[in-house]
């Protein structure tokens, strides 16, 4: 369990890691636009974040209507041997 997370937070920095780089080759390059987009990005973010608390609810749902559909046949499946 803490070897999965590891390596999830591994590739999570990567990600962040490689974003920085991009930004800083953009700062170099136009910096007007790098300084527009480092400005951007909360409002941006907080535009989406009902779309993102829209998508966990719409998840959640889809699971539980997965769940009682699939009911049945774990139930005719049976205790799972240990």
């Amino acid at each position: 369990m803490i070897v999965s997370a590891r390596i999830e937070l591994a590739g999570g920095s990567r990600t962040i890691v490689f974003t920085f780089l991009l930004w800083l080759i953009l700062l170099i390059l136009c910096w007007p636009l790098a300084l527009v987009a480092l400005v951007l990005y909360p409002i941006v973010w907080l535009l989406l974040l009902p779309l993102r608390i829209v998508g966990i609810a719409v998840e959640g749902v889809l699971e539980l209507v997965k769940a009682i559909i699939l009911l049945p046949a774990r139930v005719l499946r049976g205790p799972r041997r240990a």
